[in-house]
């Protein structure tokens, strides 16, 4: 079944995702970008979601089609039991099985939860997003599809739906999905993943991800098929210039993870300056996520009690104002060599905040090249070098009574705006070529 003849003029895209504004995460950031953006360059976006939270923001066309929930939560109720609440728990298996005391337990819980949820949690998803996608097809015409993953049912969706209709689709990776150094099954499950991935993927017309040592990983995967990559960014209607504290003030918004992000090394640097003398007390360090008990302890284990603190969970608009208004903002990465294809999810909201960014850990990769390329920041991986930086940073602060902010016009690269402009040349691209195997 082909789509309908259309208008010259404008082309129309469908975007297939789990999220989208007022939805948090980076899901919904991407897809809001793109949506916001794409009709600059000719194309007119209709989103295709689960069932939001709240009222999708105004301008935007949003088809929202109820989620039944997890296919876990779903077994839950077949037995009876608390959907919400953890199986293993309501099953009574002891806890000392997810630290691996009980490693056989532990193996075997996790891979039937591998099977139980394959391809993966959201599937369940798939029959009512598939017959709304058909129901709007069979009243209007769209040049090409857009699928947005994690979750890869989205992909499923689309590979369907594009093959039915002979519609071009790209399909976009946030995350990768066997290629994902987080992958969290076992060698079988990543067999039969990977054969699905492949077999998927062969019909997209292109497919796209947010850095260039990902697509390297796509493209060895897919046999050189042609992969784009289009990082993720900031919305330039949001750089708006706040008043800065007055304090020395070293701002963190998003999630942490002991040893992984984490900030005792910055904890232990600002404490050896201090009993040094080299800074004083007239700053502050702010968190703003999800509070974990972690990272009280170690603000008592260096005693920074007056000092450093977490405020818990803050609405992005708010979170956007702290980071306008920050001295410095922090941002952790964890080293692993994997991570090098890695940008933190906060990372382009700092380059709209338009403040010095410290970025602390891991191998620097992308994250490193970018502040590089903007002169946005600074990425540092050791001790010593932190201690130089927080150093002159806090000189000039007490000389200028803020710290200078030394970016330049680069950091438009990592705009919404030129997302969206790269997006519609690979949508140009494959809607212009007949060949379903995607372009060259």
């Amino acid at each position: 079944m082909k789509s309908k003849k259309m208008k010259l003029n404008r082309k129309k895209v469908l975007l297939i995702t789990d999220s989208f504004p007022p939805r948090s995460g980076g899901a919904s950031v991407r897809m809001r970008g793109l949506a916001k953006y794409l009709p600059q360059y000719g194309w007119d976006p209709t989103i295709l979601t689960m069932d939001l939270p709240g009222d999708p923001p105004q301008g935007f066309r949003v088809i929202q089609i109820p989620y039944p929930g997890d296919v876990t939560e779903h077994i839950k109720r077949i037995l009876r039991l608390n959907p919400k609440d953890g199986l293993q728990n309501q099953l009574g298996i002891p806890d000392q099985v997810s630290l691996s005391k009980d490693p056989l337990t532990g193996k075997i819980i996790k891979r039937v939860e591998g099977w139980l949820t394959y391809p993966d949690q959201k599937r369940l998803w798939k029959p009512a997003a598939e017959e709304a996608l058909r129901e709007l097809l069979a009243r209007e015409s769209y040049h090409a599809l857009v699928s947005s993953s994690p979750p890869e049912i989205t992909h499923l969706i689309a590979n369907k739906i594009s093959r039915e209709f002979g519609i071009p689709w790209a399909a976009d990776f946030r995350d990768l999905w066997t290629g994902n150094h987080y992958y969290p099954y076992g060698a079988i499950r990543k067999f039969f993943d990977r054969r699905l991935e492949v077999k998927t993927l062969a019909d997209a017309s292109a497919m796209v991800t947010v850095s260039e040592p990902l697509c390297r990983t796509l493209k060895s995967l897919h046999n050189q098929k042609k992969v784009v990559p289009i990082t993720n960014g900031f919305d330039p209607e949001e750089i708006k210039s706040s008043e800065l504290h007055d304090k020395f003030s070293i701002t963190y918004t998003g999630k942490l993870y002991q040893g992984k992000r984490d900030p005792e090394l910055l904890f232990k640097v600002i404490r050896d300056l201090l009993r040094e003398g080299k800074i004083q007390d007239d700053l502050l360090i702010n968190f703003y996520g999800p509070k974990v008990y972690w990272v009280d302890a170690l603000i008592r284990k260096y005693h920074l009690e007056e000092l450093a603190f977490q405020y818990g969970n803050i609405d992005r608009r708010e979170a956007v104002k702290e980071q306008s208004s920050s001295q410095i903002l922090l941002s952790l990465n964890w080293d692993n060599p994997k991570e090098e294809g890695v940008y933190t999810g906060k990372i382009f909201e700092y380059l709209a905040a338009k403040r010095p960014i410290l970025a602390l850990g891991g191998p620097g990769g992308v994250v490193r090249e970018l502040l590089q390329e903007t002169g946005a920041g600074i990425h540092l991986r050791n001790k010593e070098d932190l201690r130089r930086t927080i150093t002159a940073w806090y000189d000039e602060y007490c000389q200028k009574g803020y710290v200078v902010y030394r970016g330049n016009d680069k950091i438009h690269n990592y705009s919404h705006k030129n997302m969206a402009k790269k997006y519609a040349e690979v949508l140009d691209r494959i809607t212009e070529v007949t060949d379903q195997e995607g372009f060259k």
